[in-house]
């Protein structure tokens, strides 16, 4: 069940895309559930075997829905800063692709039901706001999942998510913090293409 919730999770922090024109902070991550719920819905063995089915599921779900943009400058930091337009571009395009292979299987194992949105407590009149969500897992047990969110001329997108108060943007950023002294931005933008399976032209 873990895996699953991390699945998830991981496709709304990283996604990518346009705006839909959903009015509250809580309609988003709500939308998102139910969506997941009725494209996996008596699909899961055909979208196991059928990879490119279901990432094309995942993507038309989550690309209107976040600000992968955001995400990636945070993520890398002041590495972003330094980085040029095709750099940028690339890493966004790459972070993303592998996510989604990563975490692909867990997807299939996604149960709208361990979802609860909590009723919003924010105020949507701010920039940036927060949604809280509790997710029960197969022991009983229940954590918090919070998605932060940013607001845009279209409407509201997802940019990070919170796990029992581990940021997962943030998490990423030290990882890849780490690599990019270690190598390079270019190296680490490669791996993330191969794991991916994106061609890069030469």
């Amino acid at each position: 069940m873990i895996r699953s919730v991390i699945a998830v999770i991981a496709s709304f922090a990283f996604s990518s895309g346009t705006v839909l024109a959903e009015d509250s902070p809580n309609m988003v991550i709500e939308s998102s559930v139910t969506l997941f719920a009725e494209q996996l819905n008596g699909r899961v063995e055909e979208l196991s075997e059928d990879r490119q089915a279901l990432y094309e599921i995942i993507d038309d779900i989550l690309t209107p829905r976040f600000d992968s943009r955001f995400a990636a400058q945070i993520v890398l930091a002041k590495h972003w800063r330094t980085a040029s337009e095709e750099q940028q571009a690339r890493f966004i395009e790459a972070f993303y692709r592998a996510l989604l292979r990563k975490y692909s299987d867990g997807i299939l194992e996604f149960d709208p039901n361990m979802i609860t949105v909590l009723p919003y407590r924010g105020d949507d009149t701010k920039k940036r706001t927060r949604v809280r969500s509790t997710v029960a897992l197969d022991d009983g047990s229940k954590v918090s999942v919070d998605y932060e969110m940013v607001k845009r001329k279209a409407g509201w997108l997802v940019f990070n998510v919170v796990i029992e108060g581990v940021s997962y943007v943030r998490n990423f950023r030290a990882e890849l913090d780490s690599e990019i002294r270690a190598s390079s931005l270019d190296a680490v933008i490669q791996r993330l293409e191969n794991e991916a399976g994106i061609s890069v032209p030469e």
